[in-house]
């Protein structure tokens, strides 16, 4: 079905992201893979071409056009590759948005020059081992002593751990004992501060070409100058932000959805059953159209949303649903495609086996599905 609310400019951005991807980037996904982690040279590279920048300011170095719109063509790209972009996903559009919109004059001359460059890479430390989702339960401490902030507490599942340069911590400043919610801050923890230890890489079903890892810090010195935005305010940055992370893993799901779908429909021409394509079979046919059909919903869901979130009108509760239906919808369309390879599905030599491995954690990460449901209830005034 044709899509709406992309221009020339978004046109082009796609040419180039398409023309960089065969050229950079799936010659040595594989290499990427087996090292479980991106490149550096994957953040430069786009940091030269001008992708990492684009919504940063113009006299940062940046591109001066903070239309998600980019970034979502980007998602779309990586799949339609057959590529994994996680990392470059959450340094883009979860953790840079918080330094755009929170960091002050002097924060801004020191950082974002490097962030739009590639030069520095970022990772954010919400979860806890025993968090989950309530983030309001978070314990790591950070107490003011003089002009530093000493930080305590560990964080898991992080992604982009090893390879980060500033990691954004999610630590309890003060302590109010009739809101949760309240005295949580933002601290920017730099690679190579003392007590700050990068752990053990966590071995994931999926995501084999995403870092992610275990922190501690350990009487850590963060300088009081690296507080990002107010004191106390962490609860309501981080909820800002949701609307766009959620849609960011909503696009993915989609992407992929689509990608598995493109991938079932070429194996099932070339494959012969019985005498005759794979693709003759009713079965096959009524599969495929099933799932073409639930894509297409799904992109129409995502389009509305994105259009939405680049004129500042996605509410926490649509951002919720486009999550919720589109990440269930990428779990069935990504299993029905490989049930189409057979025995063939389930060996990792064929790209259907990762982007089934990879879709499980969509229903999970950015908040589970039973979490969106809860807000998707609540604006319903249940």
């Amino acid at each position: 079905m044709r899509r709406t609310g992309f221009t020339d400019d978004h046109d082009d951005f796609r040419r180039l992201v398409r023309d960089y991807l065969a050229r950079e980037v799936v010659p040595v996904f594989d290499d990427w893979l087996a090292a479980r982690r991106v490149p550096r040279e994957l953040f430069l590279g786009l940091g030269k071409l001008g992708v990492i920048g684009l919504p940063l300011p113009l006299e940062y170095g940046g591109g001066g056009r903070p239309d998600f719109t980019f970034n979502a063509i980007l998602s779309e790209e990586a799949a339609r590759a057959g590529v994994a972009f996680d990392s470059l996903r959450v340094h883009m559009d979860v953790v840079v948005p918080y330094f755009a919109h929170y960091a002050d004059a002097a924060q801004r001359a020191r950082w974002l020059p490097g962030l739009a460059a590639g030069e520095l890479i970022t990772a954010i430390a919400m979860t806890e081992p025993g968090t989950g989702s309530d983030l309001a339960g978070i314990t790591t401490t950070a107490v003011r002593d003089g002009d530093h902030w000493v930080l305590n507490g560990a964080k898991t599942f992080i992604s982009n751990g090893t390879l980060a340069d500033l990691v954004i911590v999610v630590a309890r400043t003060s302590r109010e004992d009739t809101d949760r919610r309240r005295g949580l801050s933002l601290l920017v923890v730099e690679d190579g501060m003392p007590g700050f230890v990068k752990g053990r890489e966590l071995d994931k079903i999926g995501l084999h070409a995403q870092d992610t890892v275990e922190l501690s810090f350990t009487d850590v010195r963060v300088p009081a100058a690296n507080l990002l935005g107010d004191e106390g305010r962490a609860f309501t940055y981080l909820g800002a932000n949701l609307p766009q992370e959620r849609l960011t893993i909503a696009i993915g799901s989609v992407a992929a959805a689509r990608a598995a779908h493109d991938s079932a429909i070429a194996y099932v021409r070339d494959r012969r059953v019985f005498g005759q394509p794979l693709s003759g079979f009713q079965n096959t046919k009524f599969e495929l159209a099933a799932v073409a059909t639930e894509v297409e919903a799904g992109q129409a869901l995502v389009d509305r949303a994105l259009a939405e979130h680049v004129a500042g009108e996605l509410s926490p509760a649509d951002a919720a649903m486009v999550k919720l239906f589109c990440t269930e919808l990428q779990g069935r369309a990504v299993d029905r495609c490989l049930q189409l390879f057979g025995g063939y599905g389930y060996m990792t030599e064929y790209p259907i086996a990762r982007l089934y491995a990879d879709a499980r954690v969509s229903r999970i990460y950015g908040g589970t599905s039973e979490v969106m449901k809860t807000i998707i209830s609540r604006s319903m005034g249940l």
